[in-house]
């Protein structure tokens, strides 16, 4: 795996790129701040702009190690962030990455996260040297199992009370994606 850290991304719709500290309005007014868009994740909603803009600035700070992969999701129609997409889990031994992501309600249904994680995956793959990739999904949440479908993951299994959200503790569905199979496809 090579630490070559966060790129700018671009795709038909989407520019994927750093996170910066003006994003926090962006951020908090499109997902941060909506208990329907976090009810699945694992950390609560924002209490304010504030409280986006401090964990931006941790985000930026992180962008100096080249095993930190955090895009920032910028609609070009819209000329906003929408939401974010990252390698929320590394495993250097097995040249592996999680990626884990989340997106404004405004934009569900457009098929605007397959777009970008299908990028994402590109770049782990081809220019990052990943071997494997993952995400998981509550087993109550199956568009985001779509979305994995839709960017090409394979369902590899469901993990009975696994993890633990917002809703409490879950049964995680696993999709993964091999750079073998994924170039053969």
């Amino acid at each position: 795996m090579k630490k070559i850290g966060t790129k700018r991304l671009e795709t038909g719709r989407l520019i994927l790129r750093r996170f910066t500290v003006l994003d926090a309005e962006d951020m908090y007014r499109n997902w941060a701040s909506d208990p329907e868009v976090t009810r699945y994740l694992t950390w609560p909603c924002h209490a304010s702009a504030e409280a986006t803009a401090a964990l931006l600035e941790n985000w930026v700070e992180k962008y100096q190690d080249g095993g930190y992969f955090q895009w920032a999701i910028e609609f070009k129609e819209a000329g906003t962030v929408i939401g974010g997409i990252s390698a929320v889990k590394l495993d250097e031994s097995i040249n592996a990455a999680e990626i884990g992501y989340c997106l404004g309600r405004a934009y569900w249904g457009r098929g605007i996260m397959p777009e970008a994680l299908r990028a994402v995956m590109d770049y782990l793959f081809d220019e990052a040297e990943v071997n494997r990739i993952t995400a998981y999904h509550d087993v109550n949440n199956p568009k985001s199992g779509r979305v994995m479908q839709k960017a090409g993951m394979q369902y590899e299994g469901t993990h009975r009370q696994a993890g633990k959200n917002n809703r409490g503790i879950c049964d995680l569905v696993c999709y993964a994606a091999l750079r073998s199979d994924f170039r053969t496809a």
